[in-house]
This record gives structure tokens, C-alpha cells and sequence, in this order.
């Protein structure tokens, strides 16, 4: 479900028939709160009316900047992040119903490994210069959380990528290129100048953020201030 669009400045003169300002999110594609919270502002943008007046840039954010380029075992991380078996099925739980709440079927026992995510933090970049950006996110979403796709796997992220209308030698490019990495870290390093450590967290026309994967309605309010706000600065 796509309700708003996305796009690099050289695309700009196509947004403004349709798109006055941007919320940024700052993300992470294994992070299903992320995932959960995409669904809300969705749902949020509806709510309020604003799926012609907003788009939204998606910024890259990794909860384990450190693991390994081939990851590691999802249960030894889950255990080791919270501590036991029955925390981690606690946490799991919660995650679950908020999915089902928001039309997503979490497949965590599908996942057989925690990614390093840089390199799809890359292939998203990409897909925002070319307008693709929403497509990518989501397809990124849908294939690890609901089907268990391994994206540390370049070949993986090239398919996921492809299904939303990336070419894949581009991606391959992409990914062998210095102007990716580089990109991504400036991100990156925004983000922390920012003061974001936790995702997602939510931008609207260059006023405070918001974190959290807040229900539709405060969404929906959030969303209405910060336009108000900005259309008296």
C-alpha cells in the first residue's frame, strides 16, 4: 500500500504539483516497529487528508551497525539482546498484534538470520534518486519480515529491489560505487547530529521530530501541527 510519493530534487518539479512538504523518516528495514510505523502514517496521511501535500524521504538509521557482513544467528541475537527465550517471545508477541492491527503478517520464525543492513540502506538511497524510494521500503519490509528473505545477501537485495522497480545491474553499480557509501553515512551522521538513537523517528517541515510508531490518530496530529507551524515560519 502506497499512499504518498517519493523522489530526489532533480524529480522536484514533478512533486510540486502534488507534494508541498516532506517527512522524513529515520529507519531501519529490521526494525519491525519501523515497519508497524510505516503502516500508521500511512493510515495518518489518510486520516488527515494529506497524501497529495506530503512526501516522505526515508533516511537510514542501523540498530547494529557493528554485526557482522554476513550477519549472525537471529535466535543467539534476540537471546543475547533480551536476555531469554521467554523475553524474547514476550517481545515478539507484542509485535505481532500490533501487526495484525496495522495488516501485516510478522513471519519471525521465517527468519533465519539478523542482517547487517548498510548495503540496503544503499540500494533505498538509490531508489530515492530515482522516485522509487516508497516501493524499495516496502519490498525491503515485506521480504524480510513476512518472508524471511536473508538481506545481507546482495542477490537477495537485487530481487526485493527489482520487484519494486530498481534495474538490477544499477543496483550492482550501486553497491561497487564510493557515491552510495558516502551518501549513507552523511546520512547517518545527520541522524546522530540530530540526537535520533532510537527509530522510527519522524520529521515534518523542518520542525521537532517525533518518535515512535505512534498510533494513526496522534500521527494525524502531529502531522496537522507541524504543517500549521511551518506555514507560519
Amino acid at each position: 500500500m502506497t499512499l504518498f510519493s517519493t523522489g530526489s530534487e532533480r524529480n522536484s518539479h514533478v512533486e510540486q504539483q502534488t507534494a508541498v512538504h516532506t517527512v522524513e523518516i529515520y529507519s531501519d528495514v529490521v526494525c519491525p516497529w519501523c515497519y508497524v510505523g510505516k503502516r500508521r502514517l500511512e493510515a495518518a496521511l489518510e486520516l488527515a487528508g494529506l497524501q497529495a501535500t506530503v512526501r516522505v524521504r526515508w533516511r537510514p538509521f542501523e540498530l547494529n551497525p557493528t554485526m557482522p557482513g554476513r550477519g549472525m544467528d537471529r535466535t543467539t541475537y534476540l537471546e543475547a539482546k533480551f536476555g531469554s527465550p521467554q523475553a524474547v517471545e514476550s517481545m515478539l508477541e507484542h509485535v505481532r498484534e500490533a501487526g495484525r492491527q496495522s495488516g501485516i503478517a510478522f513471519a519471525f520464525d521465517r527468519i533465519p538470520r539478523t542482517p547487517n543492513t548498510f548495503d540496503a540502506h544503499r540500494l533505498i538511497w538509490l531508489a530515492g534518486e530515482q522516485g522509487l524510494q516508497d516501493a524499495v521500503v516496502e519490498s525491503l519490509f515485506k521480504g524480510y519480515f513476512e518472508e524471511g528473505a536473508d538481506l545481507s545477501n546482495r542477490n537477495v537485495l537485487f530481487d526485493l529491489a527489482a520487484k519494486a522497480g530498481l534495474d538490477r545491474e544499477e543496483c550492482r553499480r550501486c553497491l561497487e560505487s564510493e557515491a552510495s557509501e558516502k551518501a549513507v553515512r552523511e546520512e547517518e551522521q545527520r541522524g546522530l547530529r540530530l540526537g535520533i538513537r532510537a527509530v522510527p523517528h519522524f520529521f515534518i517541515a523542518g520542525g521537532p521530530g517525533l518518535s515512535g510508531a505512534h498510533p494513526p490518530p496522534t500521527l494525524a496530529a502531529w502531522l496537522r501541527d507541524g504543517l500549521a507551524k511551518a506555514a507560519v515560519r
